[in-house]
């Protein structure tokens, strides 16, 4: 996922330093944001936050389509994460990309209501609900940004239909499990996600520490400015 708190994303080299701005919602996504199916359409796109099997349970607020939206440079270097990929049997399989800054307002209504816990066993199991700001949500997001991505690698199955390789803890899992480098998990899994890393970095992106998944192409174009066109 995920919102990145401000600190994080400072770190990250992905934040602005000076505040936030959030543009007006547009009638038509920027010039420069492109449909990332228009050039890597073997990328198996299943945004997570269009349905309801996700840490909020439910469809989140600026999602209506199925796709993945991302500033050009991100989506260009994408092409190339795919490619290399490709080359070693996999394919991309993609949780999130651009997120609208009402999804980000929804997040942030979920988590201030503490009585909601219908996804903790599969989400934060360790955690409280009330630990949850701060470290993994926060009101503004390096997605709506453009040049974040949330993906993983998906192999054949026996039946020959792509499935996500196992990472050793699931897209969104709020816990030290899904940490990069994080012990506990098998050898297996440490490669799988150690691939990935390599992939994604050799592109030009830069993975957040906190969450496997997580990457930000470098240097993202917008720094400043937060989108919140609807996904459709």
């Amino acid at each position: 996922m995920k919102i990145l708190p401000l600190t994080a994303l400072l770190l990250s080299g992905c934040a602005a330093v000076t505040p936030a701005t959030v543009t007006p919602t547009p009638a038509e996504i920027p010039a420069d944001f492109i449909d990332i199916a228009t050039l890597v359409p073997q990328a198996q796109v299943h945004m997570a936050y269009l349905g309801s099997n996700n840490f909020v349970g439910s469809r989140v607020d600026g999602y209506q389509a199925n796709k993945c939206y991302l500033q050009q440079n991100a989506a260009q270097a994408l092409v190339q994460v795919q490619q290399a990929a490709e080359a070693q049997g996999y394919r991309l399989w993609i949780f999130d990309c651009y997120r609208p800054q009402r999804a980000v307002n929804h997040f942030m209504r979920w988590a201030a209501d503490l009585a909601d816990t219908g996804t903790k066993a599969q989400y934060y199991p360790n955690l409280g609900k009330d630990k949850l700001v701060g470290e993994y949500i926060a009101e503004k997001s390096g997605h709506s940004r453009g040049s974040t991505i949330d993906l993983t690698l998906a192999a054949k199955d026996s039946s020959g239909n792509w499935r996500p390789i196992d990472m050793g803890s699931k897209f969104d899992m709020f816990d030290p499990i899904s940490n990069v480098g994080a012990p506990g998990i098998s050898a297996e899994q440490q490669a799988n996600r150690q691939l990935l890393e390599d992939l994604m970095h050799a592109a030009g992106f830069k993975v957040y520490s906190m969450e496997w998944w997580h990457f930000t192409h470098q240097p993202p174009v917008y720094t400043e400015q937060y989108f919140d066109f609807i996904v459709r």
